[in-house]
């Protein structure tokens, strides 16, 4: 099993749609294959200030149009013991990954990369924060989380058959 922890600032937003999609299209590519699931997503935040909150409404309410389930978990903050756990952390921008990077012993610095490093083809390599925009800042999250996702996967399948 490959775990993946998805990173952003609150754990409200970004990193918990990332987690859904990721999950979701991971999920599916193993049913069509009649596989088990091979890779567990989850998500964190770097900024103490919203830790116990559920997934932002607007979020919730993004994902649900287009048919993801929102993930369960309540944010948290990244832990120190995350970074063993874990097999690959992405941060959403620039400014997480740099707050990631210095918080990550020497020995784990190398799972710590950007999501949209999946998603070469797009002219942007960070998901902006939408919590102080309207729905359509949430939807076009969503969209990058999707390009992302399928980058990522794709990615992981690869690596699983190099096994």
């Amino acid at each position: 099993m490959i775990n993946v922890l998805m990173v952003c600032l609150g754990n409200i937003c970004r990193s918990p749609m990332a987690q859904a999609v990721a999950g979701h299209q991971a999920a599916q590519i193993a049913a069509a294959l009649g596989r088990s699931p091979w890779a567990h997503f989850a998500s964190a935040g770097t900024h103490p200030g919203m830790v116990g909150s559920p997934c932002d409404p607007r979020a919730r309410a993004a994902l649900q149009r287009k048919g993801y389930a929102v993930p369960p978990d309540r944010c948290r903050r990244i832990s120190d013991s995350d970074f063993e756990h874990y097999d690959l952390i992405l941060a959403m921008d620039s400014q997480n990954l740099a707050a990631i990077q210095q918080r990550c012993p020497s020995m784990h610095q190398h799972k710590v990369r950007l999501f949209l490093d999946y998603a070469p083809q797009l002219a942007e390599n960070e998901v902006p924060d939408p919590y102080y925009g309207d729905a359509k800042g949430f939807d076009r999250v969503l969209d990058l989380c999707e390009a992302g996702a399928i980058g990522l996967i794709k990615s992981l399948e690869e690596s699983c058959r190099t096994l």
